[in-house]
C-alpha cells in the first residue's frame, strides 16, 4: 500500500512539473484555440461592405484595427443592431469564421459565427468607431 502511494506521489509530482513548465509557444497555441477575439491574418480574410469586396490598403487597415481592438464585454444574446455590417470572412487553420461588425460612436459590436455557434462581444477601436463608412447608428 505504501509502495503504491509513493509511486503515485512521484507520478503526480512529475506530471505537475511537466504541466507547470510548458514553453510559452505551447501555452499560446492552446489559449489561441479558445480566445473570443482572435487575431486575423490579412491573407486568410476577405472584407465586404454592402456586398462589395474591400481590397488593398483599406482592407489591411480594417483588419489591423480589428486586431488592435480592445475586448470590452461579451454579450450572452447577440444585440439587435441596425444598419449594414462590415463582414469579415476569415479562416484560421481548418475553421471558417464570419465576423459581422456594427460600428457605434462609443464601441463596436462584433458577432462571430463559427458553424452554428454565435458569439457576440463588444470592442473599442477608435478607427473602426469613427470610420464614416462603418457607422451604423442613426445620429439624428
Amino acid at each position: 500500500m505504501t509502495t503504491w502511494f509513493i509511486v503515485m506521489l512521484v507520478v503526480f509530482g512529475a506530471f505537475k512539473i511537466i504541466v507547470s513548465s510548458l514553453p510559452n509557444s505551447v501555452i499560446e497555441s492552446i489559449i489561441s484555440k479558445y480566445e473570443t477575439h482572435p487575431q486575423l491574418e490579412e491573407v486568410n480574410a476577405t472584407v465586404t461592405i454592402n456586398g462589395n469586396n474591400v481590397e488593398g490598403e483599406q482592407k489591411s487597415k480594417i483588419i489591423h484595427d480589428f486586431n488592435e481592438g480592445l475586448f470590452l464585454d461579451r454579450y450572452y444574446a447577440p444585440p439587435h443592431n441596425e444598419g449594414t455590417p462590415l463582414i469579415i470572412n476569415a479562416k484560421r487553420g481548418k475553421k471558417d469564421f464570419i465576423f459581422y461588425i456594427y460600428s457605434h460612436e462609443e464601441h463596436v459590436d462584433v458577432v462571430k459565427q463559427y458553424k452554428k455557434k454565435v458569439v457576440a462581444y463588444s470592442l473599442r477601436s477608435k478607427n473602426l468607431q469613427n470610420n464614416d463608412m462603418l457607422v451604423s447608428a442613426d445620429l439624428a
